[in-house]
This record gives structure tokens, C-alpha cells and sequence, in this order.
């Protein structure tokens, strides 16, 4: 029922069924004004023809006249005789009655109606003509259609002389029945010729319409994005010219749409694959789009911006128009204390459209968090060298002037003051060699000289040179402690440069050695793992807090500098000691608890070599 309601529904409102009821209403309405027309003038032209057929003959008039002229004994009956002859001759006629001027019936028709003779007659249409002189005509309709026409008899031509009337009662039953044949005649013309434009009408409907439906079945396969099918082209009229401008409307839609996607894809291709994180917002300043990058930046989900104003997503105490409308950059830190803190440039622009109306603003973010750190690193960095260098300095300069002052002179201070001299230049010495060792790795200019060594042999022969430092250093009654290897007996090849290595081994040897209590114990193991083989070196000092495990590395970072100082550290060894290791493509890593000493880590790749290899053991 509701498919019936909903398709009648479509027809009640198509242009095709508008267009042929239009049609239809048109022709009918024509039918039936031309019907009216031709029926009433045919209804006239019947009256006035049926009116013209019973009009009396002059002739008879004349003698009717004559008759009552005279009116002498014989005239009633030459009156009748004359009534009768002329009333037999024409069929229409159903009563004829002559009366004189004083409206005293001479004559009858009907035999019937002889008795009526002499009496005085009461029909108002007669005594009207008798008294005026003027012919009158009535149709009525009681008791059947017929026609009453009244002539006055005159005295003779062109006398104005009444002297009587005749009265004609005509059956018009003949004229009407004609009349009605004619109209169900018309009427069945008429439906017939209806019927006909119907069906014609509904022809030339669906022929303008079906373009235009097949058009509109087009624009909707457009408005779904399938712009495949073509209107077909019946004729060359105006209709035919429209499909043709709708086919290339649709072509050049085609285009556009497709220019526009790919417009659309390149866009989204270089915001996902940009560096900078991108806000776009709308004129309110609510974001409307916003790329992968910034996403990762802010660390949040897209579902949980969009249409929020842009001064709360960025964590800004501006509203969002005064953000935009300044247009200035601003510095947000995201996960500000963090490890994982972020510091973005944000800088803002303004879309606008042709007519200068603002329709939004983008924002963009740049991560300057790298930079920031370079430069705070720099500022370090100038801070520590002018630190450390200074105070051996300001040693070198107190003892030097003292000895000026005449302690050179004795020989108990003297010696000991050239001592501390001499230890205090060494050490700046030592810490300028390894500033421009750690430049030069900086700028790329340092090279490694790389060769194929057993890592294993590598580090025992390192680890041999330590032990003849223990034994000294019992020997003279130093501090005490012992090297315990975990080094194994497999043959583990690798290629690095013996030289930079080993003074990365020295410097946390010496770090263990320096930070290992009396009597204690440092392990070197060394082990395969996978593609890359693991030395590592512990020892059982004091050890490293959690929180500066990742600082270390640092350049001249300390975490007890006051003991560092004493022992002739300058803060760069571990420093210098990443940076070979990186070269080396490997990691390097420290794990730490305190009170119970610390574990470096030394990773570097390894392929194990097969027989069939070919190399030179140096």
C-alpha cells in the first residue's frame, strides 16, 4: 500500500503527468467552448429556421384578411376552409386559430375545437398582437416543446389597420430531438477526440520529458560521484541541445572532480608526510583539520580536537581570536619535566578568500625541542670549559705567584708547588687534546682506522696491561682491587680501530678503578648475542642515582665533582667514549644502583665468519 501511495505520489507530481493533464485540460476545455459554441448557434439557427417554416404564407394572410373584411354570413366557414387547406399542407403545425380585432375566434384547426368558435379567446400573446399590431413569437415547453406564433392580419399591404390575428401552435418535439441526436452526436465526437489527445498528450509528454527525465537520472548518478553514462541525443531542438551542453557539463564535472581529488590526495600526501605538525581552524578559530604530525606532537587523538578552539588544544591562555588575529609565534612545551618533553614553535597565518573576507587560520608546529637543547647544551658547555679550565687556572696562577713571592727559594716548597704546577698543566693539557678529539668527531673530520681483530685477545691484552697496574699499585700501598674476566674461549672477530677502542675500554677501567671501594672487585664478561656481541664491565662503588643514569654520557657531567676533580677527571671520557662507539655503529649504556656499584655496556654488530672467508690476520 505504501508502494502504491508513494508511486502515485510520483505520478500526481511528474512533469510528464502534469504535461499531459495540461494538454488534456486544454484540448477538453477547447472541445467543449467550441461544443457550447456550435450547439447554441445550431439551437438558434434551428429556432429561427423552424420559426421561419410555420410562418404564414402572405398569400394566406392576404385572404384571411380579405375574409374578415367582409365578414358577412359565409365568412366563418371560407375562414375554416382556409385555416383547414392551409394547416393539412405544412405537418408541423398542430393548431391554427383566426380571431377577428375583437379577439372573437372565426376560425379553428382542429375540429375538435369547432365549439370554440365565436367565443372570445383568453391566450394574453393574442390580445397583445391584436392590440399592437406586431407579430410575437413563444416557445414552450409544457407538456412538450412547441412553437406559438402570433400574425396580425392587416387590412390590406402596408395598412396598418388590424383586423385580426392568426394564432400558429407548432410542434417543435422534431427540431428538438434533432438537437439532442446532434449533441450526443458532438458529445461522443467529443470524447472520442478526448481520448484521443489523451493519449496523444501523454506522447508528446513523455517524448519532452524522457530527456529530461534521462538528465535528471544523470545528475543523480553525478551527485553519487559516477559520471560514466551519457544522456542520449534524440533531435537537434533545444531539448537535443541541452543533453549535449548536460554531456559536457558532466565530462568537465568529471574533470574538476578528479583535479579536485587529486588536488585532495596531494594535500593529504604532504600533511601526513610533513616534519611540521599542521592546525587548520575555521573563522571562529576551532580546528577543522589537523595533520598525523601534529597529533604525535601534542599527544593527543584527532577525535579529541576537532571543533575545539585552538588556544586550549595548544595549552595557551590567549583566546583563540586573539591568538590568530596577532598572528605572532609562541613557544609551548608539551609534557613540560619529562623525558618525553616536547618544545614546539607555533606560528600563525590567515586564509583568506578574494574578497579579503577571513574564512580560518593555520597553525603551524615546528619542533625545536633538538634546538633547544643544542643551544642550552652549547651555553653548558661554554659554561663548563670556562669552569673547568678556570680552576686549574686560578691553582697555576696562586702557586706560581707565591713562588715569585721568594718560596722558590725553599727548597722543601718549592718542589711541591712545581709539582701541583706541573699535574695542573697536564691536566689542562688533557682536557684540550679531548675537546678537539670530541670537535673533530663533531664535524665528521675524525677518521677510524678500522682492521679485523679477535675482540676476545683484544680485551685480554688490555686487561694484562691493568693487571701490572694492580700489581704496582700493591706494590707502592695504594688502594686494592681485582679484575675478574668472564671472557670465554670462542674467537669472536670484529673489525674496529684498535686504537680509539681501547681508549674507550681505558676510560671506564680507570672510572671502575677510581670508584671501586678497597678490596673490591671489577668483572669484565664478554658474550655473543645474536648479530652482535656484549662487554661488559662492572664494579662495586658507590654507584649512579636513577635519576642521572641518563646524563653521564654528557659532556663534562659529574656526579660527584668534587671527587672527580681530585682524581683528575675532566667529565670528558664517557662523552668521548659514545661517540667512538657510535662511529662503531654499536650502543653503549650504564645500569646503576646505589650503594651497589654500576654495569657498562659495549655493544657492536658481529657476523660470524665462515672458513671459506678470506682475510688477513694483522
Amino acid at each position: 500500500m505504501k508502494k502504491l501511495k508513494n508511486k502515485f505520489k510520483h505520478l500526481t507530481i511528474s512533469i510528464n503527468t502534469t504535461l499531459a493533464a495540461v494538454f488534456m485540460a486544454m484540448i477538453i476545455a477547447t472541445i467543449e467552448v467550441i461544443g457550447a459554441y456550435f450547439t447554441r448557434q445550431l439551437e438558434q439557427n434551428s429556432i429561427e429556421n423552424f420559426q421561419s417554416s410555420i410562418q404564414v404564407l402572405p398569400i394566406v394572410s392576404n385572404q384571411l384578411s380579405t375574409q374578415l373584411l367582409k365578414d358577412d354570413k359565409h365568412t366563418d366557414s371560407k375562414l375554416n376552409r382556409i385555416v383547414s387547406d392551409y394547416s393539412n399542407g405544412i405537418g408541423t403545425i398542430s393548431e391554427i386559430i383566426v380571431v377577428d380585432n375583437k379577439d372573437i375566434i372565426r376560425a379553428v384547426s382542429n375540429i375538435n375545437d369547432k365549439n370554440r368558435i365565436g367565443q372570445r379567446v383568453n391566450n394574453t400573446l393574442v390580445k397583445q398582437v391584436t392590440s399592437t399590431g406586431r407579430q410575437a413569437t413563444k416557445v414552450v415547453s409544457d407538456h412538450g416543446d412547441y412553437m406559438i406564433q402570433v400574425t396580425p392580419l392587416n387590412a390590406g399591404n402596408g395598412s396598418a389597420n388590424t383586423v385580426g390575428a392568426i394564432y400558429v401552435r407548432a410542434s417543435m418535439q422534431g427540431v428538438f430531438n434533432d438537437l439532442r441526436n446532434i449533441s450526443l452526436m458532438f458529445l461522443v465526437t467529443s470524447l472520442i477526440a478526448a481520448v484521443m489527445g489523451a493519449i496523444l498528450s501523454l506522447v508528446v509528454s513523455h517524448a519532452i520529458t524522457k530527456p529530461i527525465e534521462e538528465m535528471q537520472s544523470q545528475a543523480l548518478n553525478i551527485a553519487d560521484g559516477d559520471y560514466s553514462s551519457q544522456v542520449k541525443i534524440y533531435s537537434n531542438d533545444e531539448l537535443g541541445q541541452l543533453g549535449q551542453a548536460f554531456n559536457t557539463l558532466s565530462v568537465r564535472i568529471e574533470r574538476s572532480q578528479e583535479e579536485s581529488e587529486s588536488e585532495q590526495r596531494r594535500l593529504d600526501s604532504v600533511l601526513s608526510h610533513m616534519s611540521d605538525g599542521v592546525l587548520a581552524t575555521d573563522r571562529h578559530g576551532n580546528v577543522n583539520v589537523v595533520n598525523q604530525m601534529a597529533l604525535s606532537f601534542l599527544n593527543t587523538t584527532e577525535a579529541e580536537i576537532i571543533n575545539k578552539p585552538i588556544a586550549s588544544v595548544l595549552g595557551l591562555d590567549e583566546t583563540s581570536q586573539d591568538l590568530i588575529a596577532s598572528q605572532k609565534g609562541e613557544v609551548i612545551t608539551i609534557n613540560k619535566g619529562t623525558r618525553d618533553e616536547v618544545i614546539l614553535h607555533a606560528s600563525f597565518s590567515l586564509i583568506k578568500r578574494v574578497t579579503g573576507f577571513v574564512s580560518g587560520s593555520v597553525c603551524v608546529l615546528h619542533d625545536i625541542t633538538e634546538q633547544q637543547k643544542n643551544e642550552n647544551s652549547q651555553k653548558q658547555f661554554v659554561s663548563n670549559v670556562s669552569h673547568e679550565l678556570r680552576t686549574p687556572l686560578t691553582s697555576l696562577h696562586a702557586y706560581i705567584e707565591t713562588l715569585n713571592e721568594g718560596a722558590w727559594k725553599d727548597p722543601d716548597i718549592a718542589p711541591q708547588f712545581l709539582q701541583v704546577t706541573q699535574e695542573e698543566t697536564e691536566r689542562m693539557i688533557r682536557m684540550i687534546n679531548e675537546l678537539l678529539s670530541l670537535s673533530r668527531m663533531d664535524r665528521g673530520v675524525s677518521k677510524i682506522d678500522v682492521e679485523w681483530v679477535n675482540f676476545n685477545d683484544f680485551v685480554a691484552h688490555i686487561l694484562d696491561r691493568f693487571d701490572m697496574i694492580v700489581k704496582t699499585d700493591a706494590k707502592e700501598g695504594k688502594k686494592k682491587y681485582t679484575i675478574k674476566r668472564k671472557l670465554g674461549s670462542q674467537a669472536l672477530w670484529v673489525e674496529i680501530d684498535t686504537d680509539k677502542f681501547a681508549q674507550v675500554i681505558d676510560n671506564i677501567m680507570n672510572n671502575a678503578i677510581k670508584y671501586s671501594p678497597d678490596g673490591g672487585v671489577i668483572t669484565v664478561k664478554l658474550r655473543q648475542e645474536q648479530q652482535k656481541i656484549v662487554l661488559s664491565i662492572s664494579d662495586q662503588g658507590l654507584g649512579i642515582p636513577r635519576e642521572n643514569l641518563g646524563k653521564i654520557f654528557d659532556r663534562f657531567y659529574r656526579v660527584d665533582k668534587a671527587r672527580s676533580r681530585e682524581q683528575g677527571g675532566t667529565g670528558l671520557g664517557l662523552a668521548i667514549a659514545k661517540e667512538i662507539v657510535n662511529e662503531h655503529h654499536g650502543k653503549i649504556w650504564a645500569n646503576s644502583s646505589e650503594g651497589k656499584g654500576s654495569t657498562f655496556y659495549i655493544s657492536l654488530p658481529y657476523e660470524p665468519m665462515s672458513e671459506g672467508d678470506n682475510w688477513d690476520e694483522v
